[in-house]
């Protein structure tokens, strides 16, 4: 009888151990089943958090560009002003930008088209008002050095006596023709560039009075 007690009492710590072990696997379990449902819930967070940046990134975006459109606009009703040449004051001319960005050949067709050429800028002043204007882009104007290496000259076929170019420019002997750049200086802010490049442009045309 002893000896069956015993063999009875190893066979209930044994159950018993089984019991302790199948206590831990389902607490593990059950750990399990949280962490992969935090898990999932955090991704499935991420991924939301995620689409409302790219959201919020997108609105940010329309807003700048409506804001430069708004920007061009206001450059465009600003240059809508007759100015006196300064070398006639009887002669008057109308300026217009063109926001379209286009290389320096097809601005001054569109110019031409117009009844007009890109602007020839005679003096200081005219300089100043011309870089006022532009104040938020960079536009191309009626200087070339196309036909020869460093002689520049203008639409009219005027050679350029006084420039007004931005520190170290002209640059480069394979740009040959010259923007007006707003960014740099409200008068040394020309620069040379290929004419293939696209850019605005500001025409002019005379209106007799």
């Amino acid at each position: 009888m002893g000896g069956l007690f015993r063999a009875g009492s190893r066979n209930r710590i044994r159950l018993g151990g089984i019991s302790h072990t199948g206590n831990r696997l389902r607490i593990r379990m059950v750990l399990w089943v949280r962490f992969t449902t935090e898990r999932d819930q955090l991704q499935i967070d991420y991924n939301n958090l995620t689409t409302e940046s790219n959201q919020l990134q997108s609105r940010y975006n329309n807003l700048t560009a409506e804001r430069d459109q708004l920007q061009n606009k206001q450059t465009l009703m600003a240059l809508t002003s007759n100015k006196p040449k300064e070398h006639d004051i009887n002669n008057k001319y109308l300026y217009n930008i063109s926001p379209e960005k286009k290389t320096w050949s097809e601005s001054r067709q569109d110019c031409r088209d117009r009844g007009a050429d890109l602007v020839i800028i005679n003096s200081r002043e005219e300089q100043e008002f011309i870089s006022k204007v532009i104040s938020r882009i960079s536009i191309w104007i009626g200087l070339t050095d196309v036909e020869k290496q460093g002689t520049w000259k203008w639409v009219d076929g005027t050679t350029l006596t006084t420039g007004y170019w931005r520190s170290g420019e002209p640059n480069n002997p394979n740009e040959h023709c010259v923007i007006a750049d707003y960014g740099s200086h409200i008068v040394l802010n020309w620069a040379d560039y290929p004419c293939t490049h696209k850019f605005a442009s500001i025409c002019e045309k005379g209106v007799f009075i």
